[in-house]
């Protein structure tokens, strides 16, 4: 499974990527939303970790754009905004699960394989 991770935090990305490879899984980490457009276009991905706050293009407008381009990758917000409307506006806008910094790596790998699950028997 290729995950995406999207994150401007140095440590976090770093550490991201590095617990999600040793899970087995191909990590590729950006840490501008940007980027995210050229990224997804040049590689199929199977789940996308979204940081909200992203310098550039903001994580909900990344979303947004997504979404409204008929991309249905899975989508996990990461986030430190943690407010119900928060969370309700980023699962509206096509998130597929949302978490809130900080958070427990035990947790976090155990969504990624709930994704990994769903992913089997469907089409690609």
């Amino acid at each position: 499974m290729r995950v995406l991770v999207i994150e401007d935090d140095t440590t976090l990305g770093h550490a991201l990527r590095e617990f999600l490879g040793d899970q087995g899984y191909a990590v590729d980490w950006l840490k501008e939303g940007d980027c995210v457009e050229s990224a997804i276009a040049g590689q199929d991905y199977d789940l996308l970790l979204l940081d909200l706050n992203l310098p550039g293009l903001p994580g909900l407008e990344v979303l947004r754009r997504l979404r409204a381009a008929g991309n249905q990758v899975p989508v996990l917000i990461l986030t430190a905004r943690d407010g119900l409307e928060d969370r309700v506006t980023g699962l509206d806008a096509g998130a597929d699960d949302y978490v809130t910094k900080p958070f427990e790596l035990p947790e976090l790998a155990a969504r990624v394989r709930a994704f990994a699950r769903r992913r089997v028997g469907t089409a690609r």
